[in-house]
């Protein structure tokens, strides 16, 4: 579409109509260059998934955010987001095809990466990189949301287009789907699918608040057919659907996690009074269903453990079973000079 077609309102509205062409060039992968394209966006993408596979692995935070920069896969989600709020439902099919197409690739070769890896080196419980990957919360949500927008906002902007570096650290695409491929390989199959639960988060907050901003700032008005305003109207139904849906299980995992912090804040509590006029401290308190794990460090006697059993057992209204790990202290005093 020539840009002198396009209506005035979307200069006002913040989107500047001469530069759609070169906004249409970067963002969709079509013409005579589409091959060429296309073999730097799989070559990149390979290359960012080796990167974040043994980033992760090693549990780098510096090497996985080098590899979120390297990552093209912003590119296709932005692609379709930005084709259903044009009306174009062959451009929008072909940014879909592209992310699913990276995510097929991700996945299979992060798992065969993470097969050449001895399967002692791989923990799913001390690896901060796959731990923080696996158990996605609402806060992932509202983050996504936010560089979804952010995204879409530096996109529709020639002077800050290439500002998209800092959003691909801010939002984690590839990451996520490299830990779905080592917990695959490792047949971890529930952080696998917290992992993935991870990403979808991500693209879809990207798809519904990126659209959403692209709207603001006026390239709807690109929607002037009713064909196009179709498009447009199932395609945000779609991404509105799939946020619900996902915020389902991010909720309950936030309120397992909030609920849990109040029971160990409370068990802690509990755990303190119990140890008054003793000289012991509380190292730490962890409530797992009616395990309480207590440890105390200090020295002398304690009181009956079955005390605190009735105490935690009050506090938390369910019966208590308390694992009481006790660690020595010891003191000394200086020499005199």
């Amino acid at each position: 579409m020539s840009s002198a077609a396009l209506p005035t309102p979307i200069t006002r509205l913040g989107f500047d109509p001469n530069y759609l062409p070169a906004f249409e060039d970067k963002l969709f992968i079509e013409g005579p260059q589409t091959a060429r394209r296309l073999t730097n966006f799989f070559a990149l993408l390979l290359f960012a998934t080796a990167i974040a596979t043994y980033g992760v692995l090693s549990g780098s935070t510096a090497t996985v955010i080098g590899a979120m920069i390297v990552a093209p896969l912003m590119g296709p989600i932005m692609a379709t987001t930005a084709a259903v709020v044009m009306g174009s439902s062959l451009r929008a099919l072909r940014g879909f095809a592209l992310t699913v197409a990276g995510i097929a690739a991700v996945i299979i070769f992060a798992y065969l990466l993470s097969w050449v890896v001895p399967e002692v080196t791989i923990s799913f419980t001390s690896n901060g990189e796959i731990t923080s990957r696996i158990n996605p919360g609402l806060y992932a949500l509202l983050t996504a949301l936010g560089a979804g927008a952010a995204g879409a906002f530096i996109i529709s902007r020639a002077e800050i287009a290439d500002s998209m570096g800092g959003v691909a650290i801010a939002i984690s695409l590839v990451p996520p789907l490299c830990v779905v491929g080592i917990s695959l390989q490792q047949g971890q199959l529930d952080a696998a699918a917290g992992a993935l639960l991870l990403f979808l988060t991500n693209y879809l907050a990207i798809l519904l608040a990126g659209g959403l901003t692209l709207v603001v700032l006026g390239l709807g008005k690109l929607a002037t057919t009713q064909n196009h305003a179709q498009v447009r109207h199932g395609g945000f139904v779609l991404f509105v659907l799939g946020t619900l849906i996902v915020s389902i299980p991010l909720t309950l995992t936030t309120y397992r996690v909030v609920i849990r912090t109040i029971e160990n804040n409370s068990a802690t509590s509990e755990v303190q009074q119990w140890l008054e006029g003793t000289s012991y401290q509380v190292v730490e308190v962890n409530v797992n269903d009616r395990l309480v794990i207590t440890t105390v460090e200090g020295y002398g006697d304690l009181k009956p453990v079955q005390e605190l059993a009735n105490q935690l057992a009050s506090a938390l209204g369910r019966p208590i079973l308390v694992n009481l790990r006790t660690l020595p202290a010891q003191m000394g005093t200086s020499s005199s000079p």
